[in-house]
């Protein structure tokens, strides 16, 4: 049976490589390093052996996840005819991403995969720096390093730091996270006797010198550094201590029940930042927002039902769902998005039927809002006008029942037509692709612009609105309305 050896060459001094690994390297019959540039290759092979180098992949992949790919692949092809000895910087478990590749091909064409550790670079590094690991640590790979992967709970050990361009895209990246003037550590050679060194520079000036780094070169953070800002997670923490025993009183009694109007008046404040322009206003009103969703979930956690995971778990896949086109390579016209989205909704509500969908909707959403979204649904399976005309010649049929209603003096009859008029407006409203409660509320501001101008007139002649005529209150309306107000 076909088998591939995994050795691991430790961090570059012959005394960390385990003698499992120096004894696969003199036995094997072909002999395959991820790279020539490790300084135990030197102490260890020899002319006779049949070595090869995958250096060249690097050089002609355009991603690193296409040449650890390939060099898969190579192996394990390689495999099929001789059984090979695949040697790997460190140990073959930490930040080695050919390995696991290896493992899953070769498991599929049923060839054999045997690991050989040796120390990796990660051990030496805290034996360098005088760090118990068990402290808690997180490792990166500073080729795809995400800022949001990082803790200022826990020692951050960043590898694969190999030169100045690497080190700039680290810094930058950093940088979202830790203040400019953090103290950061460039480790080189860690574990390597005569070659390792350990040296502190500002974050802001981690990329300033090309001679820091090369194929051997880590970046240390120690754990408690300070972090630039806040995250959800810290929000959790101050959430959770708000509601503990020493915590605030008022937090501490609050519900479900108590908060819910709370979440309403934080999303309209949302709209309202939204509306003026103002980015601070809206970071603000998005993080009152964002307060109310771990506000809930701290009670929910609290009584045994949920927490802030379980939320965005709910969201996430909720989002995959509900964007086959995106997740799951399903091909459909951007005009059939909508009704592919009911549909999606439907199946995972359980629904049998629109009227289930109806009833679904809020019944506390603003009218018109409530009004659109049930049009919409039973727009998507046919339920609508063809023409805009036909939608004319309703809210024109529905006004005059409101004129007959009036003349009638039936206030049930009034209100039951006036309900109609409304919704045929809403209609009209989307057919015309406005927003009725948007809309409205822009009259309704610019109402209160020209109330404002009439008032303010009305002052200047010294006398109070309800001491004007209608004529010369309409008179000041006009001239607000020249005036663009």
């Amino acid at each position: 049976m076909a088998r591939i050896e995994i050795i691991g060459l430790g961090p570059g001094d012959i005394a960390l490589i385990s003698s499992g690994a120096l004894e696969a390297v003199k036995n094997s019959k072909k002999l395959i390093f991820r790279t020539a540039q490790h300084p135990m290759i030197k102490d260890i092979v020899d002319e006779s052996m049949d070595i090869e180098y995958m250096d060249s992949f690097y050089e002609l992949g355009e991603s690193f996840e296409q040449v650890y790919e390939e060099i898969a692949e190579y192996v394990v092809e390689k495999a099929k005819d001789i059984d090979i000895t695949y040697a790997v910087p460190g140990h073959p478990r930490v930040a080695e991403t050919t390995v696991g590749l290896i493992e899953e091909k070769a498991a599929r064409k049923g060839i054999d995969v045997r690991i050989i550790p040796s120390m990796s670079f990660v051990d030496a590094m805290f034996n360098m720096i005088g760090t118990n690991p068990a402290d808690g640590f997180i490792l990166l790979d500073a080729l795809s390093l995400d800022s949001r992967e990082l803790s200022s709970g826990k020692h951050v050990v960043i590898t694969q730091v190999y030169d100045q361009f690497v080190a700039s895209d680290t810094k930058l990246k950093l940088m979202e996270y830790y203040e400019d003037e953090q103290g950061i550590y460039i480790v080189k050679a860690a574990g390597i006797r005569g070659l390792e060194s350990m040296q502190e520079v500002k974050l802001c000036e981690l990329d300033h010198s090309a001679d820091y780094f090369d194929d051997l070169t880590s970046i240390y953070i120690p754990r408690g550094t300070n972090e630039k800002f806040k995250n959800v997670y810290e929000l959790e923490k101050i959430m959770e201590k708000l509601r503990s025993k020493d915590g605030c009183p008022w937090d501490i009694k609050q519900t479900h029940e108590s908060l819910k109007k709370h979440i309403v008046e934080e999303a309209y404040e949302v709209v309202d930042a939204i509306d003026s322009g103002d980015i601070d206003s809206l970071i603000e009103e998005l993080g009152d927002v964002l307060l109310q969703v771990v506000f809930h979930s701290q009670i929910g956690k609290e009584e045994g039902y949920f927490d802030i995971d379980e939320v965005a778990d709910a969201i996430c896949k909720k989002l995959i769902h509900r964007h086959p086109h995106v997740f799951a390579g399903e091909d459909f016209e951007e005009e059939s998005f909508m009704k592919k989205w009911e549909q999606l909704k439907k199946e995972e509500k359980g629904e049998e039927t629109v009227t289930q969908g109806l009833r679904r909707i809020p019944r506390h959403l603003p009218a018109l809002m409530k009004a659109q979204k049930v049009q919409k649904k039973a727009s998507y399976v046919g339920f609508d006008w063809d023409e805009i005309k036909d939608v004319y010649k309703k809210v024109e049929e529905e006004y005059k029942e409101v004129v007959d209603a009036h003349a009638i003096g039936d206030i049930q009859y009034i209100q039951e037509e006036l309900g109609d008029l409304l919704f045929a407006i809403v209609n009209l409203s989307r057919f015309l692709n406005v927003d009725p409660e948007e809309a409205l509320n822009k009259t309704t501001e610019k109402f209160i612009r020209r109330f404002e101008f009439v008032e303010n007139g009305v002052k200047e002649v010294g006398k109070k609105v309800e001491d004007m005529t209608l004529e010369q209150l309409d008179e000041l309306w006009e001239q607000s309305k020249s005036k663009g107000l």
